[in-house]
């Protein structure tokens, strides 16, 4: 390994290394709202990961991931909970995800025949089909007031505001100590994901995306590749649908609908087809506008505090508009998103920084040799 090789692996290290321990100090200096909207995000950007690897990576266009994310909270919530098997809630999770990975198993021989718009279609019946169970099946749903999501509990420690808990001086609430656990699923999405993309199945999904014919006649079997980012990505869902249920600790039908979908679409569309860090920053912006916006409604021109006069523009619809301009902007002038935003700043910065100018010392090149000069023409 070269010293240039093995001093940019350092480099990288100090950086993972760093980013972790910022990360870890939120939960010491933020209130409650912030870290809040720290884990909406996160959930969000374990989701948007999922879809990214399917529709970015894959090409395969999906409208009913809503419903996988209700089948990971509702799943967790009903395992864990009464009337329930009431499962222990570390075993309650990886099942949660097993279900939603099985209800997409279950929908992959669509997804692994159609595509397009056609997949897109058929995605958005699970959405009203999914909506539609969610309020009929009161018995395990609790129907249209939702049921209370039970708290993890893992070795005894339990991600709740019971009991008291105090780090360095700083009391824990439920809020704290689910930081810890959704920067642990997140850090878990995406060294997967990442590694999932460098891997073999990762090259032939993005052959997919590119042209299938020519992935065809290169080996790679459509429908059965298709059918497998389907599942994994439905699990990705069904993770970020735990740790959303946690975060709310109560799920409702309404909250899974179309709109969710949607949402998710506009993630990985302004942050980036494809890319996982992409993802995770659409998944940020859009999480976070609206709470945002909700807080400082008072202070932001032409926006109403929730509750207010009629006919005003609320937060929700504003953020609604605010990224529904900036997907229509990200189209228009930036394709790749604000992932191909960072990237091209970064090499330009790197061009900048790069001596362009050629220094007095530099030996001059010799002349050509005299055999190879062109002889003289003479003139009659």
């Amino acid at each position: 390994m070269s010293d240039r090789i093995r001093a940019l692996l350092t480099r990288r290290r100090a950086t993972l290394l760093t980013v972790a321990v910022l990360l870890c100090l939120p939960p010491f200096y933020l209130d409650a709202f912030w870290l809040r909207i720290g884990l909406f995000s996160m959930a969000a950007a374990i989701g948007a990961i999922g879809l990214a690897l399917l529709s970015g990576t894959a090409g395969q266009l999906s409208l009913g991931h809503a419903f996988f994310l209700a089948v990971g909270a509702y799943g967790y919530t009903w395992l864990a909970g009464d009337p329930g098997p009431g499962l222990p809630t570390a075993l309650a999770v990886p099942l949660a995800v097993l279900m939603a990975g099985l209800a997409g198993g279950l929908f992959s021989p669509v997804a692994g025949r159609v595509k397009g718009i056609y997949l897109g279609i058929a995605t958005l019946a699970l959405v009203f089909l999914g909506h539609h169970v969610l309020l009929t099946a009161e018995s395990v749903t609790g129907g249209f007031n939702g049921r209370s999501v039970p708290p993890l509990s893992l070795g005894g420690f339990t991600f709740d505001a019971d009991g008291e808990l105090t780090v360095l001086g700083v009391p824990f609430g439920a809020e704290e100590r689910l930081w810890f656990l959704g920067l642990a699923l997140f850090a878990l999405t995406w060294f997967t994901a990442r590694g999932l993309l460098r891997s073999r199945p990762g090259r032939a999904l993005a052959a997919l995306r590119d042209s299938e014919t020519a992935a065809a006649v290169m080996g790679v079997d459509v429908a059965r590749h298709r059918s497998a980012a389907f599942v994994v990505s439905s699990m990705y869902a069904g993770l970020a649908g735990v740790l959303l249920a946690l975060a709310f600790r109560r799920v409702v039908p309404d909250y899974f609908g179309l709109v969710l979908s949607v949402d998710y679409l506009a993630m990985i569309v302004i942050g980036g087809l494809g890319s996982v860090a992409g993802a995770t920053a659409g998944a940020f912006f859009v999480t976070a506008l609206p709470l945002l916006m909700t807080r400082y409604a008072d202070q932001l021109p032409l926006v109403a505090a929730p509750g207010s006069a009629e006919g005003a523009v609320g937060p929700t619809e504003a953020a609604r508009y605010l990224y529904g301009a900036a997907i229509v902007l990200v189209l228009l002038y930036a394709p790749d998103g604000l992932h191909g935003l960072a990237r091209r700043a970064r090499d330009r910065l790197r061009r900048r920084r790069t001596p362009t100018t050629v220094p007095d010392t530099a030996v001059p090149s010799p002349p050509p040799p005299a055999a190879a000069a062109r002889p003289k023409e003479h003139t009659p």
